[in-house]
């Protein structure tokens, strides 16, 4: 996937205020219009100028795009840095994901589960009927993405996290705040659940109450374990013997080290299921250890000649044999 610089497609500055991309929108959006333009590419470029815009003009999308904006530039070969959105908090649905589907595959994997409702406004709007007596308005909803391990899910934790607002001042400039919360995560928790913390979104208006915050969990990458749903997968490593006359091995799990019986004339990529061993729930998933066959180096003359005598003892054994049926 290709990197899109959102500021060289609006011809801009990385330091550009809110009013220059408003203008600078614009004046390519009449040059593009499909309508009246006479420009090769025009619709393609319509529509360019567009997306560049959505993220530019919301401070929101626009201070998570600067986190990775400024290590690429356009036309780069590009995959989000693992974590990258974790902190960021935004307005708009928690649940809804879907983006527009016109929009640009860049644009999806980047913005694509931050919602669809309003993006952040600056002074005035709601707050504009905050100045008015008698108005009680409940703060709008937040959600942001934060990242746990594994683990979490499986015995709950207490952590603390560190959330990211784009805020303005009286002069409509925008910066990044930065807050921590306590957060108990739950035993059970699902990749992708979102977790209400009642009042913790943004400030009501007059004696309105406060919005809330919704946390989407996400897993960190872990070198042995992959995850579907509540079900945990785990490449486990087996010797030939093992493999070839059944063996009871020790391999780890999220929750600690168990014991598996390998059965006798297994092959590599056979699936063992632990039923109840994967991430806690009324109902539990279950965790599949898939066998990965290891052969020992022939790195020594008695590996040499064990390996040899295999060959003797087992002459008429074919591993390609499934390739001529």
């Amino acid at each position: 996937m290709e990197f899109k610089d959102y500021y060289a497609t609006l011809g801009l500055e990385r330091s550009a205020s809110q009013d220059d991309v408003k203008r600078a929108y614009r004046k390519l959006a009449r040059k593009y219009h499909p309508d009246v333009s006479k420009e090769p590419n025009a619709e393609a470029q319509f529509k360019e100028v567009g997306e560049a815009y959505k993220v530019l003009s919301d401070p929101e999308k626009r201070a998570a795009y600067d986190v990775v904006g400024n290590r690429y530039g356009q036309g780069q070969e590009f995959s989000p840095p693992p974590g990258w959105q974790e902190g960021f908090t935004f307005r708009g649905d928690p649940v809804d994901g879907a983006e527009e589907i016109d929009a640009s595959e860049f644009f999806r994997t980047l913005f694509g589960r931050m919602g669809r409702g309003p993006g952040a406004r600056g002074p005035g709007g709601r707050g504009q009927a905050a100045g008015h007596r008698g108005v009680n308005l409940r703060g709008e909803d937040r959600h942001a993405k934060i990242e746990i391990e594994l683990v979490d899910a499986y015995r709950g934790a207490h952590r603390t996290i560190a959330l990211r607002t784009p805020v303005a001042d009286g002069q409509g400039n925008w910066t990044v705040e930065e807050r921590h919360l306590e957060v108990d995560i739950p035993k059970g928790v699902r990749e992708g659940q979102h977790l209400r913390l009642a009042g913790q979104g943004e400030p009501g208006f007059g004696e309105g109450p406060a919005g809330d915050l919704y946390l989407e969990i996400t897993f960190a990458s872990h070198p042995r374990f992959r995850v579907d749903g509540r079900d945990v997968y785990l490449d486990l490593p087996v010797s030939p013997w093992e493999a070839a006359l059944g063996a009871t091995v020790a391999a780890p799990t999220p929750d600690g080290k168990v014991e598996i019986g390998v059965p006798a004339a297994s092959s590599s990529g056979r699936k063992l299921r632990l039923k109840g061993k994967g991430i806690p729930g009324s109902t539990p998933g279950d965790l599949y250890a898939v066998l990965e066959i290891v052969t020992p180096p022939a790195d020594s003359q008695e590996a040499k000649d064990a390996y040899e005598a295999l060959a003797r003892a087992l002459p008429k054994f074919d591993p390609r044999a499934s390739l001529e049926a």
